[in-house]
């Protein structure tokens, strides 16, 4: 085992005022960015941690740094998000670098250099990999990894540019590291959950290599995860869209899929603690569900004509827990959806980003839940990608949905289907989280939960 490096960081004073002015334009850009919609008023500083020695030709910082933005009309004032930042300082920038440019600084320490999102260059992002190979202790920056499995140097690097929540760099096609942009303190479980399945041997889930995280005040933020890269697989959703444009069907692999979800899901019971649901755990899980939804039908009007009708997938799930129907609670992935699938050439399928939903609380998404929470989110990304076919595509998305659906029992003995009530409601707030995304983010696909929402609205929705 390499021994662990361990070196002090100094920062420049100053810093993060010289970089202020570029931050509050280039940052609410980023698809990363939280805080769409709202302006930013200014940053605080959490932490900065120089990686490269002072007087190098290039300069590179890690920054924790929160946002300050006005609150959104009628919530209460929040601290900020607190975002993970690694900027890269050169005289110039060379043309391969362009979509990097955060800007040119004009006065402070950093004045006359040229900024840009350290990440897109191969130095920097060669010195996260050492770093991680070498165990080093960077100011409050920890990388550790596991003792069992090599990381070789001389890997070249290069940034993944595909849209994504987080940013990530694959190395030589070995590993791909996951930089986490919007942090929060405590046990994140992107990194929890696959720990926990790689002790119970579980293949769907690639093993966490090496991780990196910050001990700042007490508290611990979990920063990266390096795992290993699988070479020449498909993402889930651009798969499903490949057999969409051939006019090919999609059921052999919603039903492989299916069967993967429930490997996971019987992992993860196994590894980790299942609580019992009855109506007292029952009830306030329905009235976040219901509160999720007014809050929603407030951002966006088009939600509200149908709100009495999907308040009523809500009550019919409090109905049963108050006629004393109970269910098993437990860890799951809480993001599921066809683009956090990988399916090798072998054909084997893999779940990745456990993260859970950014936008909720950490500890919400570390929460026992039904793992029919994940098998609702798969089948609203069935609806996904059915709705992006051009022409579309009747009935695929029923076909997938069922396939899918008669995979997850094959391996854990229950089709999800079986429980209506509960598979309706956990559609619904799935859709109404998908409404208030789409009417921030993507207004154009607003349609597609809308199109989910009126189904889910009918009184004879089963």
């Amino acid at each position: 085992m390499a021994d662990t490096v361990t070196r002090s960081s100094t920062t420049t004073p100053g810093l993060l005022a010289s970089l202020d002015p570029l931050l509050r334009e280039w940052l609410p850009r980023q698809r990363w960015f939280a805080g769409k919609g709202r302006p930013v008023t200014g940053f605080t500083l959490v932490a900065a941690t120089e990686l490269l020695p002072t007087g190098s030709r290039l300069g590179l910082y890690h920054l924790l740094v929160r946002a300050h933005q006005p609150p959104t009309l009628g919530a209460p004032a929040q601290p900020g998000d607190c975002y993970q930042l690694l900027i890269g300082v050169r005289e110039a920038l060379p043309p391969r670098l362009a979509p990097a440019l955060i800007g040119h600084v004009a006065e402070g320490p950093l004045a006359g250099g040229t900024v840009y999102d350290a990440l897109y260059d191969l130095r920097p992002a060669e010195v996260l990999l050492e770093a991680l190979r070498s165990r080093a202790r960077i100011g409050g920056l920890r990388f550790d990894r596991d003792p069992d499995r090599e990381i070789r140097s001389g890997l070249v690097p290069r940034m993944v540019t595909s849209e994504q929540s987080n940013s990530s760099v694959v190395y030589g096609d070995t590993f791909i590291l996951k930089l986490l942009r919007r942090v929060v303190p405590g046990v994140n479980p992107d990194l929890e959950l696959p720990l926990a399945l790689a002790r119970e041997g579980c293949p769907r889930v690639p093993a966490p290599t090496a991780w990196m995280h910050a001990d700042l005040a007490g508290e611990s933020y979990v920063l990266g995860v390096l795992q290993p890269f699988v070479q020449g697989a498909a993402d889930g959703w651009e798969l499903a869209l490949r057999e969409l444009a051939k006019g090919e069907d999609f059921v052999g692999e919603a039903r492989a899929l299916g069967r993967a979800t429930a490997e996971v899901h019987t992992a993860l019971a196994r590894a980790l603690p299942t609580v019992t649901l009855g109506q007292a755990q029952l009830q306030p899980m329905v009235d976040g569900m219901v509160e999720r939804l007014d809050a929603a039908a407030q951002a966006v009007p088009a939600l509200r004509p149908y709100v009495p009708g999907l308040h009523s997938a809500f009550a019919a799930l409090a109905d049963l827990g108050t006629e004393g129907q109970a269910w098993t609670a437990q860890r799951i992935h809480g993001d599921l959806h066809l683009g956090q699938c990988l399916r090798a050439p072998s054909g084997q399928w893999s779940l990745i980003d456990f993260e859970g939903e950014p936008a909720r609380p950490l500890a919400e998404r570390r929460m026992p839940q039904p793992a029919v929470r994940d098998v609702a989110g798969m089948l609203r990304s069935f609806d996904y990608a059915a709705h992006s076919a051009d022409p579309p595509a009747p009935g695929w998305a029923e076909a997938c949905r069922a396939a899918y659906c008669s995979g997850y029992a094959d391996v854990s003995g229950v089709d999800p289907r079986t429980d209506p009530v509960l598979l309706r409601a956990y559609e619904t707030d799935k859709a109404v989280y998908e409404v208030v995304y789409e009417a921030r983010h993507r207004p154009d696909w607003l349609a597609v939960p809308l199109s989910a929402i009126r189904r889910l609205a009918s009184p004879d929705q089963s």
